[in-house]
C-alpha cells in the first residue's frame, strides 16, 4: 500500500508506536485540514489532556529559536522528550520550512526523544488557530509531555498561539524600548514568564526596570502570580535552568490553584466556538453562489432590495 492510501487509523497507531514519518504525514493532514484533519481530531482527542505545553514569543530577532534550542537541550540532559511546534504563519514562500536562526534546532533534529515541526496556514480555512492547537493535541496524544511552541513574531495569530499554551514565555531584548508596541501587541496579558534574553549586553536593567512598571500598571499587578523577569544568554545556555526552573513553579501553581484546569476549559470552549464559526463561514461561501445569488447581488447594487434582506433570503437556506 502506497504511503499516499494510508489509512489515518493506521498513520495515528504507527505515530503511537513511535513512527516519526507517520507523526509528520499526521501533521501534514492537520494543516491541510478537510476530512482527514477532522479524523485526527476524533482520534487524538480521547488520549490527550497529559502533555503540558510551554509557548515562546516576542519580537522577530529576540532569539526565541535561539532560547528553544537551548531549552530542548537542558530537557533532554534531564532525559525528558520533547516536541516543538514552530509557528510560520507569514510566509507563501517558506511553506513552513526551517527559517532563519531556526537552523540552531537542527543540532537535535537527529536525536529521537526531540521532534521539531514548522507549521504554516497552508490555506486550512480557520489557518493556524485551529490548525495549532490540533497539532499540539496530537503530540499530546501520540505520548510528549512537553510540547514547545515557538513563534516567528508578535503578531496577531502568533501572540494568539502562544497565549494558548499553559505557560507562556515572553522574550525580549537589552534596550528593547518600545514597552507601548509590546502592550499594544497584547504580550503583557499573555505573559507568564519574561525573558531577558541577550542578558549580556547593556541595558538589562533598564529593560527589568521597564517590564515592572509596566506589571504594575497592568491588570496582572494584583494577581495572585506575577511573572518573573529572567536574564538569560541562550547561545550559551546561560540562564536556561533558571528559566525552566520557573516554568515548573508556574506549573505547580496553576495546577495547585486549579487555573490549569480552567485555561484549558477556557480554551476548549473558545476552540469549540471558532470551529463553528469556520464551519458557518465555509457553508457561506457555498451558498453565496449561483443564479438566485446573482439575482440578489444584482437587487442589491440596483437598490431594488436592500443587502439585510438579500443576506436574509439566502441565510434562510441554512436556517439562520
Amino acid at each position: 500500500m502506497s504511503r499516499r492510501t494510508v489509512p489515518v487509523a493506521d498513520l495515528f497507531a504507527s505515530a503511537c508506536a513511535g513512527d516519526r514519518g507517520a507523526l509528520a504525514r499526521l501533521l501534514s493532514l492537520v494543516e491541510r485540514g478537510g476530512d482527514d484533519a477532522r479524523e485526527i481530531g476524533r482520534l487524538s482527542y480521547p488520549l490527550s489532556g497529559q502533555g503540558y505545553t510551554v509557548g515562546l514569543t516576542g519580537a522577530p530577532g529576540a532569539g526565541k529559536s535561539t532560547l528553544t534550542s537551548a531549552t530542548i537541550g537542558h530537557l533532554r540532559s534531564m532525559g525528558l522528550e520533547v516536541a516543538v511546534l514552530a509557528i510560520d504563519p507569514s510566509s507563501p514562500f517558506t511553506g513552513g520550512a526551517i527559517l532563519g536562526d531556526r537552523v540552531r534546532m537542527q543540532d537535535h533534529a537527529t536525536d529521537p526523544g526531540v521532534f521539531i515541526r514548522s507549521m504554516a496556514t497552508r490555506g486550512h480555512l480557520g489557518g493556524l488557530s485551529l490548525a495549532a492547537p490540533e497539532a499540539v493535541r496530537l503530540l499530546d496524544a501520540i505520548g510528549r509531555r512537553w510540547i514547545l511552541v515557538e513563534t516567528v513574531g508578535v503578531g496577531q495569530v502568533e501572540v494568539e498561539i502562544a497565549g494558548k499554551a499553559d505557560t507562556t514565555v515572553v522574550v525580549v531584548n537589552p534596550g528593547w524600548g518600545d514597552s507601548v508596541q509590546a502592550n499594544k501587541a497584547g504580550l503583557m496579558e499573555i505573559a507568564d514568564i519574561f525573558v531577558i534574553n541577550k542578558a549580556d549586553r547593556k541595558g538589562v536593567e533598564d529593560t527589568r526596570r521597564d517590564l515592572e512598571q509596566m506589571l504594575e500598571l497592568s491588570d496582572l499587578a494584583h494577581e495572585a502570580w506575577r511573572p518573573p523577569i529572567i536574564p538569560v544568554v541562550a547561545i550559551e545556555h546561560k540562564g536556561v535552568d533558571v528559566l525552566w526552573g520557573e516554568v515548573q513553579r508556574h506549573r505547580e501553581f496553576i495546577e495547585g490553584s486549579g487555573e490549569l484546569a480552567r485555561r484549558r476549559e477556557f480554551r476548549l470552549r473558545e476552540e469549540l466556538r471558532e470551529i463553528v464559526a469556520r464551519r458557518l463561514e465555509q457553508r457561506a461561501r457555498e451558498i453565496t453562489t449561483g443564479p438566485r445569488w446573482d439575482e440578489l447581488q444584482t437587487g442589491v447594487i440596483a437598490r431594488t432590495t436592500d443587502p439585510w434582506s438579500a443576506a436574509d433570503e439566502m441565510l434562510r437556506v441554512v436556517g439562520a
